[in-house]
């Protein structure tokens, strides 16, 4: 896959980058290089390769998967302006 000037001018129009003509022409070739290199890389037979975290074989450690509340619910409200009961209120809006 490749790109063209045309392509290049409007990925920098929607990531709101001021390019010259010179800088697209630059950027062209950037790019078309990038997008060979990932061709190259989809050709690497990766077949019975496990996924890796790391580069290093490691154990991730690991939180207990328990359900907890945080205990924290008067922590949560205290800043509120208004609270009741460990909730928040907030006046009624009808329109």
């Amino acid at each position: 896959m490749s790109v063209d000037l045309d392509t290049v001018k409007r990925v920098a129009r929607l990531a709101r980058i001021a390019v010259t003509e010179e800088e697209a022409g630059q950027m062209l070739g950037q790019l078309n290089g990038i997008l060979g290199f990932v061709e190259q890389l989809s050709e690497v037979n990766v077949d019975g390769v496990e996924p890796m975290t790391s580069v290093t074989p490691m154990e991730m450690r690991k939180r207990a998967d328990a359900v907890t509340d945080g205990n924290k619910a008067e922590d949560i409200v205290a800043n509120a302006p208004i609270s009741e009961r460990n909730f928040f209120m907030v006046p009624k809006v009808v329109e």
